[in-house]
């Protein structure tokens, strides 16, 4: 429980503080006034100043918060302002392309950081393959009338070399049912070469044997990581789970962070798709209890498992806070779209109500996850 709370609190409180720091950033970087930058939030601890901006640590550690000079409308030259800001610095005064910049830097830092997350670990633990290596052949499948057998290692299909399950996967799947040419490697211990099978073992090592088969793919149903059924091209067989692991420079690592990060967003993406096609039940959406559970049986299993959870999740705190629901940056960032289109601000009233139905539509969704969080748990 202890691990729990502790690593629940380091990587929620870590994520938002990224997203806040985002902020803080592009809003300094513009030239506008932050009064403060907590990290945490609730009653003040440790403060200190420096040039015009007060940092604070704060009692409750899941997150942070920056306070904009002027972020609630001082910008007519006549309200209150800070000790030592200008009307000048005031996030209201300033262009909407400018206010725009800043609430989007939030989320985008929620990605950058989940690109660095996956960059860390494609550098220090290197990228994982899941070996073309036959766990189980499906009785009366393509693969067993071809005469594949468990232990058997796919090297080519159709002349084209196999590095990884997803390759041979992919050619079966883009074959349109035509019969491939599968060349494997079987240990000599395998009884028999199996049916159909042409020995080519002249080329490897002595304690295996090289063949060819012929398999002819079969059209069947599948499901996709979302439950959904699909057709597909399948031979029968299972991987057996292998994985190799392939050690990468610092920035071939920052390329498959990149790629891995590009993953996620698209996982995140259909899944909020799904969800909104009720493809994925809405019994599946969980709060903070399931990601604080989540979070420390990643962090029980090892440090590679609580940063890749920490990239899905920095993820989809990023998409969430995109979407055009107003009290979401990306409700924000809608209406300053539609000031630099119109060239006038949505009108104050708009904004309010728009406000009330987004923070209504948020406790809504937060008391459904909630229950949901604690109905999983007396199901358990």
């Amino acid at each position: 429980m202890l691990t729990t709370i502790i690593a629940a609190v380091i990587v929620l409180g870590g994520l938002i503080f990224f997203h806040e720091l985002g902020h803080f950033l592009v809003a300094r970087s513009l030239g506008m006034g932050v009064s403060t930058f907590s990290l945490g939030f609730g009653p003040k601890l440790l403060t200190w100043k420096r040039g015009k901006t007060e940092y604070a640590l704060s009692l409750v550690p899941l997150g942070g918060y920056v306070a904009l000079v002027g972020e609630n409308g001082n910008d007519d030259g006549t309200g209150e302002l800070p000790d030592g800001f200008t009307h000048e610095e005031c996030f209201s005064s300033r262009p909407a392309w400018q206010r725009l910049l800043v609430v989007a830097a939030g989320p985008v830092f929620n990605i950058i950081l989940a690109w660095l997350l996956c960059w860390i670990m494609a550098y220090g633990w290197g990228l994982g393959l899941l070996l073309p290596h036959v766990g189980k052949v499906e009785a009366g499948s393509p693969a067993a009338v071809a005469g594949l057998q468990p232990g058997d290692t796919i090297l080519r299909v159709n002349g084209a070399p196999v590095q990884e399950w997803k390759d041979m996967a992919d050619a079966i799947n883009n074959s349109g049912g035509a019969p491939l040419q599968l060349m494997i490697s079987r240990p000599r211990t395998a009884a028999g070469n199996g049916v159909g099978v042409t020995d080519l073992s002249g080329v490897v090592a002595k304690d295996a044997q090289v063949l060819q088969v012929t398999v002819t793919p079969r059209q069947s149903v599948r499901k996709t990581i979302f439950g959904e059924k699909e057709n597909a091209w399948l031979v029968g067989i299972v991987a057996s789970g292998n994985v190799r692991r392939v050690e990468l420079g610092f920035f071939e690592a920052a390329r498959e962070g990149l790629i891995q990060t590009g993953n996620l967003l698209d996982l995140t993406w259909k899944s909020i798709v799904k969800l909104a096609q009720r493809v994925i039940p809405a019994d599946q959406v969980g709060g903070p209890i399931m990601i604080a559970q989540m979070v420390g049986q990643q962090a029980e299993q090892g440090l590679v498992g609580l940063l890749g959870l920490a990239a899905l999740i920095s993820i989809n705190l990023g998409v969430l806070n995109l979407l055009p629901v107003p009290v979401l940056d990306g409700g924000q960032i809608l209406f300053f779209l539609l000031e630099i289109i119109f060239r006038r601000p949505v009108p104050l009233g708009i904004q309010t109500w728009a406000m009330r139905f987004g923070v209504a539509l948020l406790a809504m969704l937060m008391i459904f996850a909630t229950y949901n969080d604690i109905m999983r748990i007396l199901r358990s």
